[in-house]
């Protein structure tokens, strides 16, 4: 069982940043990729930004490419999403997740372990 804990969400002004951190704890983390999803009221969960199980690869949806930076520190169990530019378009509950492979996924269905979700709200 892998446990993943998400922190760092809040509520910031269009074009701020804010960091989401996600802890994960359980079996072993760097054998298995992890990705960024997100989730906005009505909508379906959506894959946001993923990393290799080296952190060697790295994929982004074309929405956040460019003001979203995703990295991993293995030593720690960590992973972290770096956002900036914010817009009311990104306001979503942001979920860490990790996947059954050591490349990344898009869908959500080649996750096997969720976090409980930390609220980002960008206001206009």
């Amino acid at each position: 069982q892998v446990q993943l804990v998400e922190s760092g969400g809040g509520l910031v002004q269009a074009g701020g940043s804010l960091r989401l951190s996600c802890a994960a704890s359980g079996r072993t983390f760097n054998n298995n990729a992890m990705g960024w999803f997100r989730q906005a009221p009505g909508k379906e969960r959506e894959f946001g930004a993923g990393i290799r199980d080296s952190g060697g690869g790295i994929y982004y949806e074309d929405s956040v490419k460019g003001r979203f930076t995703i990295s991993r520190d293995n030593a720690k169990n960590m992973v972290y999403l770096q956002m900036n530019s914010l817009k009311p378009e990104d306001t979503a509950v942001y979920y860490c997740a990790q996947a059954r492979s050591r490349w990344i996924p898009i869908n959500t269905h080649e996750y096997d372990y969720w976090g409980q979700g930390t609220q980002v709200t960008v206001s206009s």
